[in-house]
């Protein structure tokens, strides 16, 4: 993934203006070739601008050099991190998203180890992170939610993942998240409607919520699992 930092400290807002229109041409180029993800908009108190695609969990600026950018006034996504929408999700079952197919196998040890220490199927958290993320490590939803196994930064903070980035970290801390929700709901259908939709929808609704984006998602899942991914524990 490109690391994009711009510092735009210059005195006047006539120079800003010709930036941000120099940026959007870049930013258009790159997404039309094999860039995508988030761009973030940030302002320091004397109005000075800041455009990166990397910040922390706490939603800031990666980099002590920003630490003063705390505004957030803008945030630009492009459709290939955009893995919240259903209709992304592929027209088979076999469909990965963009040029992450490759990825499918590189992060199987991770997996299955983190997989093991949950009492979890090594099958359900590949059939997981096919359908969150195609197995992109950089993807970000729209809402926000990051990596392999898309956590939200609340997830990622209550499971002490510092760089949802970082797949070790991301599917340490997905692997256990998915434990306690199957732990709770005593239903692998249940327990995938609240990794996607929130345990609160789920107990609102006292099933799986009636959101075509959830309900969609845990066929998949589901399906992906029981037929890709050799499931059938659940």
């Amino acid at each position: 993934m490109r690391k994009i930092f711009i510092d735009t400290t210059w005195p006047t807002s006539g120079q800003r203006r010709y930036l941000a229109c120099l940026w959007g041409a870049c930013v258009l180029a790159c997404s039309l070739a094999t860039w995508a993800g988030h761009i973030y908009t940030f302002k320091d108190a004397q109005g000075n601008i800041l455009l990166t695609n990397l910040v922390n969990p706490d939603g800031h600026p990666q980099g002590l050099a920003f630490h003063r950018y705390t505004v957030l006034s803008k945030v630009a996504w492009y459709p290939d991190s955009n893995m919240h929408r259903y209709h992304n999700w592929g027209r088979d079952e076999a469909s990965v998203q963009g040029a992450y197919g490759r990825n499918v196998h590189a992060y199987d040890r991770l997996i299955a180890t983190q997989a093991a220490a949950n009492g979890l199927d090594k099958g359900l958290v590949l059939a997981i992170i096919h359908t969150e993320s195609g197995f992109n490590p950089y993807a970000i939803s729209p809402p926000g939610a990051r990596g392999l196994m898309q956590l939200m930064p609340a997830t990622a903070r209550r499971y002490h993942v510092a760089d949802a980035f970082d797949p070790a970290q991301n599917i340490r801390g997905g692997t256990h998240y998915l434990r306690d929700l199957l732990q709770r709901f005593k239903s692998l259908e249940l327990a995938l409607a609240a990794y996607n939709a929130g345990e609160k929808n789920v107990i609102k609704y006292g099933g799986i919520p009636p959101f075509s984006e959830t309900q969609d998602y845990v066929h998949r899942v589901i399906s992906r699992y029981r037929h890709l991914y050799g499931g059938g524990i659940y």
